[in-house]
Parts: structure tokens; sequence; C-alpha cells
């Protein structure tokens, strides 16, 4: 799951990533509106934690711009502005959520957890689909009740494809999910062939169905 913080307190935003990036998201930054504003139109996301003052303008103004995008991420507006005003705008132009300074990392994790679940799981904490359980609280993937041991990015892989059943997804995008903007820097995408080959061959041992299906010249789709 890939995360993008738009907030210009370094110190503030360092340390949310490191938190975030422990419970095992990727994540991104931006401490500026145009740099905000160039990451959310080059790249996708699966949940946006939002500050309102920015330098170069107004945090309201970028996520006018997302739904204006139409650009299906989570938003969660983290802001010192703790105006009832602040809250009430943000919420009606589509936030998903409102946490103001200073918060708990747990209870920004949970809120990040939340939206996520809500938006792509409908709001299940275990996905499941015949011999295939996969739970979103402790992360655990299990086969016909058996274990399966996934890396983080094969566990990320599984939910991506999970949240976007039926759906084409292109080697470029998963390129862009396993290492956010970094995945513009490498000349071909065969880190992303060898992680899907070895999620493929995990759950197939396991006992799993091949529901993962390789789009030849295209990329995957996880057929529900």
């Amino acid at each position: 799951m890939k995360i993008l913080i738009i907030e210009d307190e370094k110190e503030l935003a360092q340390d949310i990533k490191s938190y975030l990036s422990n419970e095992s998201y990727l994540c991104e930054q931006a401490s500026t509106f145009q740099e905000a504003t160039e990451k959310i139109h080059a790249y996708s996301y699966d949940c946006i934690l939002l500050d309102l003052m920015l330098p170069g303008g107004d945090g309201l103004k970028i996520l006018e711009n997302l739904k204006s995008a139409n650009k299906q991420e989570g938003i969660i507006i983290i802001s010192a502005k703790n105006a009832l005003e602040d809250k009430v705008n943000g919420l009606q132009m589509g936030a998903d959520d409102y946490l103001a300074k200073p918060f708990h990392h747990s209870e920004l994790a949970a809120r990040v957890y939340s939206v996520i679940r809500r938006k792509q799981f409908d709001n299940a904490n275990v996905i499941e689909q015949n011999e295939l359980q996969v739970n979103l609280l402790s992360r655990d993937v299990r086969i016909k009740g058996q274990l399966v041991t996934l890396t983080k990015k094969e566990f990320g892989l599984l939910l991506l494809f999970l949240g976007n059943k039926n759906r084409v997804i292109s080697k470029g995008a998963l390129a862009e999910h396993l290492s956010g903007d970094l995945a513009d820097m490498f000349d071909n995408h065969d880190f992303v062939y060898a992680h899907v080959k070895n999620l493929k061959k995990k759950l197939f041992e396991a006992g799993c169905s091949n529901y993962l299906q390789t789009i030849y010249g295209t990329g995957y789709k996880w057929e529900a």
C-alpha cells in the first residue's frame, strides 16, 4: 500500500514516514503545493495525508484538483488548523477523514487503515475468495486454512490485485506500486516480473487456484 505525505514540516513528515514504513506502507513525501501537485498527477496512491497550509498554495485546492480529476485515493486531512469550518469544508469537498495535529502515531495508522479498508475492501477486515483468505489486521494469508508466508512486497502486490479484481494492471503501475517514484529510474520492469512470479509460485504451491493471469504485453489481472 502506497501513501503520499503532503506536509511542509519536514521533521513531522519524516516522523510519519518512519512510523508508517514500519507498518509496511510505501511512503513518499511532498513539502510544497507545487511538488504535491506534480506527484498526484504523475502517480497513484492508496491514501494521501494532506496538510492544509503549504508553501505555494492551499491544501484544499489540491483536494479540489484530486476530485476534479476523479482520482480515487483515500484522503485524510492532517492540519493544525483545527477550526470547524476547515474540517467541514474538507469533508464536503470529498476528504475521507480529518485529523488535527498533534496526534498519536497509532491513531494516524488506524485512520489510514480504515480509509483504505473502506474504499478498497468494503469495510472488511478479512478478504475471502474461495480457498484464499487474507486478514488485513494480522496481515495473514491462508490457503485452505494453511498459513502462507509472503514478503512485504508480495503481500502489498496481493492486496493491490485483490483491490482491483478483474482489472488489468500495467507493469508500469506495478513498478510504481513497488518502488514509488523511484520506478522512473529503472530501465526495465524485470523486478516486477520477479515479484509477481514469486507471489504466484507461493500461492500455487499452497493450493491456490490460478487467479492471477498474465496479460501478455500489458500486465496482469486478478480474476474474481
